[in-house]
């Protein structure tokens, strides 16, 4: 199944139960959302945090994924549902923390990947935990 498609994040907007293998297909679909917009969460959407993006997409759930793909995926009302927020809230309550705090540290090596930390990347990775539910511990790997 295409990342692009999220279909299993449109399911839980529309009340469906999630199977281990639906849980697994969320996680995967919530990187790509996340990841992809996250390349977008200051003016400069560098070259080098695109080619992060398609790199760990390719280790973590083993799919390329195109550069267009990641920008239109970025910059657009694809995700008619809702949110990024609220698509992360959504399966906060689906999902494990550890499966939660794998998307959070995806995440952070694509806002380093260019060698500086904007403060409105901040202000998007903290908002992404926060959506996740997730605490200063977990985030850090004490629990």
């Amino acid at each position: 199944m295409s990342l692009m498609q999220l279909e299993t994040i449109t399911g839980l907007f529309r009340g469906k139960e999630l199977s281990e293998a639906d849980k697994k297909e969320a996680i995967r679909e919530a990187l790509f959302m996340t990841l992809s917009r996250a390349t977008a969460a200051d003016s400069n959407v560098a070259g080098l945090e695109v080619s992060t993006v398609q790199r760990i997409l390719k280790d973590a759930v083993g799919e390329e994924v195109s550069e267009k793909d990641i920008r239109v995926a970025a910059n657009s009302a694809l995700y008619k549902e809702g949110s990024l927020e609220k698509v992360l809230s959504k399966l906060a309550g689906k999902v494990d923390a550890a499966e939660r705090c794998s998307i959070v540290t995806a995440l952070a090596e694509v806002l380093k990947a260019d060698g500086k930390v904007s403060p409105f990347e901040v202000e998007f990775f903290n908002g992404v935990v926060k959506a996740l539910g997730l605490s200063h511990a977990d985030v850090a790997g004490l629990e």
